[in-house]
C-alpha cells in the first residue's frame, strides 16, 4: 500500500512538471519513481501502478476541466469533479495496459543486456501508452510527457523525432535513474546503462539543430479581447463587445492581425453585412499587404456550423479555414452521450469539420491556421510544413476562457512551444484571455501579453521555409515508425527472454 501511495505523489508530482513550471527533471524522477515501484512487481500489480501513477498525473494536470463543467456548463459540483475523474481513469488504462506489457515481456536477467533490455522494454511499452492515447477514439495528448522536454537537455531531439520520441526517450532516462533508486548504481550493468543514456543525451547535444531558412519578416497584431466565457454568449453584452472588437481591428498596426477563435460566436449569415463590413474594411482594398485571420462560424453546404478563420486582405474574403479536430463534448457530441451534453448546455456542442488546408498567403508569407487545441495533432497538419509551398508562419487562434485562469493557458503555450521546435516554423497565438504570444522557430517565446487583460500584441516574426527530419517522416509515414520501434522493442525483449534458461 505504501508503494502506491508513493506512486499517486509522483504521479501528481509528474502532472506538475508541465509548464508553469518546465522542470524536466521532474518528469524523469517521477517517471522514475514508477519505473522502480514496478521493477519487479507482478503484471497485475505493475497495472494497478500504472492506473494510480496515471490517474494522479491527469487529475492535477488537467483539473481544471471541472470550471468549464461546473461554471460554465451548469453540472453539479459532485458530477463535474467525478467526470474528471472517470475521464483521468479511463485514460490511465492505456497506461496500466503499458506496464502490464512491461512485467510480462521484460527480461529477467539483470546483466548488461538484459538490464539494456529491460530499458527498451520500459520504453517501449510507455510509447504505446502514449501514441495510444494520442490516436484512439479521436486522441487526447494533453500534457503527454515529451512536453515536459520544451526545454532541458532532451529539447534538442524534438526535430528529428517529435514530442512521442521524446516520451520514449525521457523513459529510458527515467528508467536509468530507477537503477540509482533501487540501488544498483554499483553493479557494472546499472553504471553501463546510466553512460548509454548519458551518451544519448550529449549525442543530442551536438547533433545538427537548424533545418530551415528565413522568409523575412512579417509584423503581427495578436488580439486578445479579454471577454469573459459566461459573457461571450450574454445577447445584453454582444452588441459592445463587438464595437470592441471592431476598434481593436481598426487599431492594429500589422501586416497580419489575428483574432481568438469564434471572436464573433455568431455564425457570418447572423452577423450581417453591416457589421462584417466595418470587421474587414481596414484590410480590403488596402494600399500595402495587410490582411486578417477573423474567427467567426460559418455554415457548410449541409447547414453544420464551422468553427472557422476567415482569411481577409485586399484579394478579398474568399479564404476560408475551418477547424477539422474537434473536442469530443465540446464541439463534437460522442455516440450515445447527447444527454450529457445537453445537462452541460454548451452553446454550438455538435460543429462540422472544416476541409481546407491551404495557407493563408500575405506578404510573402504563407501562413497556415489551426484552431484551439488542433495544435496537439502535429501529424494531422505535417504535410502543410513540407515542400515548396510549405507554411512559413503557423498562427493558433484559441480560446481558453471555458478553463479558468491556472495552467491551461501555460501547458497551450508549451504545445506551440513544441510545435515551433518539432517543425522550425513560428507559431503566433490570438488568444481571448491568454496565453497570446509569438513563437519563435526554435520554441522561444519572444513577446507575450499578460493574461486576463484587455489588448493588442505588437510583433514581429520571422517566417521559414525547409523541413526538419521530424516532418520528413511524419509526412512520409505517419507516426507508425514510432509504432513498429514500439513494437520491435518489446519483440525483441519476447524473444530474448525465450532464450534465457528455465529454472
Amino acid at each position: 500500500m505504501r508503494s502506491a501511495w508513493t506512486v499517486l505523489l509522483a504521479g501528481v508530482l509528474h502532472g506538475l512538471s508541465f509548464a508553469p513550471s518546465h522542470a524536466w527533471w521532474l518528469q524523469i524522477l517521477c517517471l522514475a519513481c514508477l519505473a522502480a515501484a514496478a521493477a519487479t512487481a507482478s503484471a497485475r500489480r505493475a497495472a494497478y501502478l500504472g492506473s494510480v501513477f496515471a490517474v494522479g498525473w491527469l487529475v492535477s494536470g488537467f483539473w481544471w476541466l471541472y470550471i468549464s463543467m461546473h461554471q460554465f456548463g451548469g453540472l453539479p459540483p459532485w458530477m463535474a469533479a467525478l467526470a474528471v475523474v472517470l475521464l483521468a481513469f479511463a485514460l490511465s488504462l492505456y497506461y496500466a495496459l503499458a506496464l502490464w506489457l512491461w512485467a510480462r515481456f521484460r527480461p529477467a536477467s539483470d546483466n548488461t543486456w538484459g538490464l539494456s533490455l529491460q530499458a527498451l522494454t520500459w520504453a517501449s511499452c510507455w510509447l504505446v501508452a502514449e501514441l495510444a492515447r494520442a490516436t484512439f477514439l479521436t486522441g487526447f495528448p494533453w500534457i503527454a510527457s515529451g512536453y515536459a522536454h520544451t526545454a532541458g537537455p532532451l529539447a534538442a531531439w524534438a526535430p528529428y523525432v517529435g514530442v512521442y520520441g521524446l516520451c520514449a526517450i525521457a523513459a529510458l532516462c527515467a528508467f536509468a535513474a530507477s537503477t540509482w533508486m533501487r540501488g544498483d548504481v554499483g553493479r557494472r550493468p546499472a553504471a553501463t546503462l546510466s553512460v548509454a543514456v548519458a551518451l544519448l543525451l550529449v549525442l543530442g547535444a551536438v547533433l545538427p539543430k537548424n533545418f530551415t531558412q528565413s522568409t523575412g519578416l512579417l509584423s503581427v497584431s495578436l488580439l486578445q479581447p479579454n471577454v469573459s466565457q459566461d459573457l461571450k454568449f450574454d445577447a445584453t453584452r454582444m452588441e459592445a463587445n463587438l464595437h470592441a472588437l471592431i476598434g481593436q481591428l481598426g487599431a492594429a498596426r500589422g501586416q497580419l492581425v489575428v483574432t481568438p477563435e469564434s471572436v464573433v460566436p455568431l455564425s457570418r449569415d447572423d452577423l450581417g453585412d453591416a457589421a462584417w463590413d466595418q470587421m474587414s474594411a481596414p484590410f480590403l482594398g488596402s494600399g500595402h499587404e495587410r490582411g486578417a485571420l477573423l474567427g467567426i462560424f460559418l455554415r457548410d453546404e449541409d447547414g453544420g456550423y464551422v468553427n472557422s478563420l476567415v482569411g481577409v486582405s485586399a484579394a478579398g474574403d474568399a479564404y476560408r479555414y475551418g477547424k477539422r479536430h474537434l473536442l469530443p463534448f465540446g464541439e463534437v457530441i460522442p455516440p450515445g452521450f447527447g444527454w450529457f451534453v445537453r445537462m452541460m448546455n454548451i452553446p454550438l456542442a455538435d460543429q462540422a469539420r472544416g476541409r481546407n488546408t491551404a495557407a493563408f498567403e500575405l506578404a510573402g508569407q504563407r501562413i497556415r491556421p489551426l484552431i484551439c487545441f488542433e495544435d496537439l495533432f502535429g501529424e494531422d497538419f505535417v504535410s502543410s510544413v513540407v515542400g515548396p509551398q510549405s507554411a512559413t508562419v503557423l498562427a493558433n487562434a484559441s480560446n481558453l476562457a471555458w478553463f479558468g485562469r491556472l495552467l491551461v493557458q501555460d501547458q497551450h503555450l508549451q504545445f506551440s512551444q513544441m510545435r515551433a521546435q518539432e517543425f522550425q516554423r513560428p507559431v503566433v497565438r490570438a488568444t481571448n484571455t491568454g496565453a497570446t504570444a509569438v513563437v519563435n522557430h526554435h520554441g522561444e517565446v519572444v513577446a507575450s501579453l499578460p493574461a486576463w487583460e484587455t489588448g493588442t500584441l505588437e510583433s514581429q516574426v520571422e517566417g521559414r521555409t525547409g523541413q526538419t527530419p521530424y516532418a520528413t517522416w511524419l509526412n512520409a509515414w505517419g507516426l507508425w515508425p514510432l509504432w513498429s520501434v514500439a513494437i520491435a522493442g518489446l519483440m525483441c525483449a519476447h524473444l530474448y527472454r525465450r532464450r534465457l534458461p528455465r529454472a
